[in-house]
């Protein structure tokens, strides 16, 4: 399974966007249409790379628009960029999201007891290639960070792609604690620190910003999957704008352009 991107507009503007193509070169919703799984008998997750590291351009998938293309997110009318909060620079991960997953705004938590923040799961790939914006990956889940954004549960998936030359040696969170000291306490203050430049409070997390293994976490992403699968079957009381990604008219759109 193979996906490619196309760019429209200029990069670090208000109309920039990447949209996805299937192996047929059929538009597709990066949030919809590619499969959460990768291998669902290893337990191995698509992820889609809307961050590079070391990059700062605040880039998501745009869950709202027609075919969810990437786009970089807007407050008040400007581009949002992360600052460079000491010692780190841009993003310390490759930044993306596993597809076809939900974090419901309409569902408690009950070990955060907050709702979800209305976006697909976050990821943080830590293997040593850089990846490209929009690039579809391979990974393998380590362990999850339960962070608290602004009353929000959003959950910061630890992963590492299955093609990077060290994947064998990482099967669970303490293999990052062991073979990448530092990282995991970095990521901690990355997150609660990197709004703070904009005058926003640190953010707070849930376990007393420790970290949990893989299989709490591979749980967290199937209990979105299925707020996913509610969404796109309105099974929600949630408005029901994000299940909507293309009609008809927006296909034969797209296919003619």
């Amino acid at each position: 399974m193979s996906f490619t991107v196309e760019e429209r507009g200029n990069p670090n503007s208000l109309s920039y966007r990447l949209f996805f193509k299937n192996a047929e070169g059929k538009y597709i919703s990066p949030f919809h249409d590619i499969p959460i799984y990768a291998d669902e008998s290893q337990n191995i997750f698509h992820m889609v790379v809307e961050v590079p590291r070391w990059t700062n351009a605040k880039m998501e998938i745009a869950t709202k628009d027609l075919l969810n293309p990437i786009k970089q997110d807007v407050k008040k009318g400007k581009l949002r960029y992360v600052a460079n909060v000491f010692p780190h620079k841009g993003y310390i991960w490759n930044y993306g999201a596993i597809p076809q997953t939900w974090e419901d705004p309409a569902h408690k938590d009950e070990d955060t007891d907050c709702c979800g923040d209305n976006d697909p799961i976050d990821v943080c790939e830590i293997g040593s290639k850089v990846c490209s914006r929009g690039e579809v990956i391979k990974v393998k889940v380590l362990g999850i960070l339960a962070m608290i954004d602004e009353g929000e549960t959003d959950w910061k998936v630890i992963a590492i792609n299955v093609e990077d030359p060290e994947a064998n040696n990482f099967n669970n969170i303490s293999d990052v604690q062991r073979l990448k000291p530092g990282y995991l306490e970095a990521t901690v203050d990355w997150f609660k620190r990197y709004k703070v430049p904009d005058g926003k409070p640190e953010n707070r997390f849930a376990f007393n910003e420790e970290f949990k293994d893989k299989d709490f976490a591979i749980q967290v992403i199937k209990s979105t999957h299925n707020f996913w699968k509610a969404l796109i079957s309105q099974q929600t009381n949630i408005h029901c704008e994000l299940c909507s990604p293309f009609t008809v008219d927006t296909w034969f759109y797209y296919e003619r352009k």
